[in-house]
C-alpha cells in the first residue's frame, strides 16, 4: 500500500507553480474546492433570486441547497461526468442528489456559463486581492529600503557605463514607481470588474420571459439581485453566453504588467550582485553552485525573471482567445483560459513573494559602492576642477585640453595597466591647475555628486509612497514562505 501511495505521488507530471513556487492561498482559489463551492453558492443566489421575485419555490428548498453548499460528494459528480461529458449538468445532478427536494429548480432558467462563467470572475477578483495585498508589501520594503539608502551614494549607468551618480535610494524608488502604476492598473481593473449575470445560451434572458410571462420589469431585476447577493455592485449590461473574454486580457495584462516591473528590477539586482554592491538574502545553509562552492549565485531574482517572462507571454493566450471568439458563443476559450488565467495568478503569486523576501534581505556593500565610485569620480569631477582652477588664473581653453590629456593617460592606466586612476593625481600635479590633491579630493567628495537624489527620495515617499500605505496599513506586514 505504501509502494502504491508513492507511486501514485510522484508517476505523473504536477506543475512546479503548485510543488514549487505559488502560495497555499493562490493555490485554494483555483482549487476545484473553491469552484464548485461557488458555483453551489451561485445557484443559491439564482433560487434565492427567482423565489423573491414571484417564482414558486419553497424556503425549504432554499435552505435544503444552503445546507449542502460545501459538502460537495465529488464522487458522484466525477460518475455522472464519465456518462455525460458534462461538468456543470454533472454537479447539478450531484447537487440534486444531496438536495432532493430542490433538485428540480437547480440551475432554472440558467446556462452552463452561469455558473463557469460568473465564477471565474469571483475567482480572478479574489486573486486580485491577494496579488493586491502582496504588491503593496513589496512596495512597503523597497520603501523601507530607499528611505534607508536615500543619500548613499553610487554610480548611476547609462548603458550599463558609469554615469552621473545618484544614491542607493534613488534608484529603489525608480523600482517602486513602476509598481505603483501597476497598483493603479490593477485597482482600476479589479474596480470594473462586474459578473456576467444570468443571461441564457446566447445572452437574450429568453428563458426568464417564459419562466416570469413575459415581465420585462421583472426580469430586468435578476441580474442586479445575483450581483449584490454575490459581492459585486453590478453585471454586464449585455453578453452573449459568455462574458466578453476582453475581460481575462484585461486582468492577465494587469499581471504582466506587474511581471515586467518585477523582471526590470531583478535585472538590476543581478547586475549589481554581480558588482558586489548589492547582494540578495544568501541563507546560511543556502549552496551558491554545484561545483564552485564559494559562489553566491542572485539565484531568487533569477527565479524571479524567469517566472516573470513567462506570465509576460502568457497574457498573449487571453488576448488571442479573445479576438478569435465566434458570435455569442465558442468553446475553444474553454481548455485554454483554464490553464492560462490560473497559471499567471500563480506565477505573479510567486514572484511577489520572492520579492518581499528578497527586498526584506537586501545586504548593501557600502565600502564596495563608495570603492567603485572613487575609482570613477575623478572623470566625473573634472568640470569642477576646471572651474575652480579658472577662479584661481587658470585659463579655460587650455586647462580643458590638459584635462583631456591626462584624462586619456588615466584611463589607459586603468584600463590597461590595471592600476587605480590617478587623474586626480596628475592634475595635482600640473602648476597650471594651481590646486593642491587635497583641493582636489575636497571637490570629489561623492555627496557633492548626487543633485537633488537623497531629497527625491523623501520627497516621492512622503508625497506619493506614504498615503498609499497609510491607507493600506492593515494588509502590511506579510509573512511569505519560499520553498527552495
Amino acid at each position: 500500500m505504501t509502494k502504491e501511495i508513492i507511486s501514485m505521488s510522484n508517476d505523473r507530471y504536477t506543475s512546479p507553480l503548485s510543488e514549487r513556487y505559488a502560495s497555499k492561498e493562490m493555490q485554494y482559489i483555483f482549487s476545484p474546492d473553491k469552484k464548485f463551492r461557488t458555483w453551489r453558492k451561485l445557484w443559491i443566489a439564482l433560487a434565492e433570486t427567482e423565489k423573491e421575485l414571484g417564482l414558486d419555490i419553497t424556503e425549504e428548498q432554499i435552505e435544503e441547497l444552503k445546507a449542502h453548499a460545501d459538502d460537495i460528494n465529488y464522487d458522484v459528480a466525477k460518475e455522472r461526468e464519465k456518462v455525460v461529458r458534462h461538468d456543470v449538468m454533472s454537479h447539478v445532478y450531484a447537487y440534486g442528489k444531496q438536495c432532493p427536494n430542490a433538485k428540480g429548480i437547480i440551475h432554472l432558467g440558467a446556462t452552463s456559463c452561469y455558473v463557469g462563467d460568473n465564477t471565474d470572475i469571483i475567482l480572478m477578483s479574489e486573486a486580485l486581492e491577494i496579488v493586491r495585498k502582496k504588491l503593496i508589501n513589496v512596495i512597503a520594503e523597497l520603501a523601507k529600503f530607499a528611505d534607508a539608502h536615500k543619500s548613499l551614494p553610487t554610480l548611476a549607468f547609462t548603458h550599463f557605463q558609469p554615469a552621473q551618480p545618484t544614491t542607493v535610494g534613488k534608484r529603489a524608488t525608480l523600482w517602486m514607481q513602476e509598481f505603483m502604476m501597476d497598483l493603479e492598473d490593477l485597482e482600476y481593473v479589479k474596480g470594473s470588474l462586474k459578473l456576467l449575470g444570468s443571461k441564457g445560451t446566447t445572452g437574450t434572458q429568453a428563458s426568464f420571459l417564459e419562466l416570469f410571462d413575459g415581465d420585462q420589469e421583472t426580469i430586468d431585476k435578476i441580474d442586479p439581485m445575483i450581483a449584490k447577493k454575490m459581492g459585486f455592485e453590478t453585471c454586464y449590461p449585455v453578453s452573449g453566453q459568455t462574458y466578453s473574454r476582453k475581460v481575462d486580457t484585461r486582468v492577465v495584462n494587469v499581471l504582466a504588467g506587474i511581471a515586467a516591473s518585477a523582471h526590470k528590477m531583478s535585472n538590476d539586482i543581478r547586475l549589481l550582485q554581480h558588482l558586489k554592491e548589492i547582494e540578495e538574502p544568501f541563507e546560511k545553509s543556502q549552496i551558491g553552485s554545484s561545483a564552485m562552492a564559494y559562489k553566491r549565485n542572485p539565484m531568487r531574482s533569477e527565479r524571479i525573471g524567469s517566472l516573470a517572462r513567462y506570465v509576460i507571454v502568457d497574457a498573449l493566450n487571453p488576448a488571442i482567445t479573445a479576438s478569435t471568439q465566434w458570435f455569442e458563443r465558442t468553446l475553444d476559450d474553454s481548455a485554454n483560459k483554464r490553464i492560462s488565467v490560473p497559471e499567471a495568478f500563480l506565477a505573479v503569486d510567486a514572484i511577489l513573494s520572492l520579492y518581499i523576501n528578497v527586498v526584506d534581505g537586501l545586504v548593501v556593500y557600502d565600502k564596495v559602492i563608495n570603492q567603485q565610485f572613487m575609482r570613477e569620480i575623478p572623470f566625473m569631477a573634472t568640470e569642477n576642477i576646471m572651474m575652480d582652477a579658472v577662479k584661481k588664473g587658470g585659463d579655460r581653453q587650455d586647462l580643458h585640453e590638459k584635462i583631456r590629456v591626462y584624462s586619456m593617460e588615466a584611463g589607459k592606466t586603468v584600463k590597461m595597466e590595471g592600476k587605480e586612476n590617478n587623474l586626480a593625481e596628475l592634475i595635482a600635479g600640473d602648476p597650471a591647475f594651481g590646486l593642491t590633491l587635497e583641493e582636489i579630493n575636497a571637490v570629489m567628495k561623492p555627496e557633492n555628486f548626487v543633485g537633488r537624489a537623497p531629497q527625491q527620495v523623501e520627497d516621492f515617499l512622503k508625497d506619493y509612497v506614504e498615503p498609499v500605505l497609510e491607507k493600506n496599513k492593515d494588509l502590511l506586514g506579510i509573512e511569505v514562505e519560499i520553498n527552495v
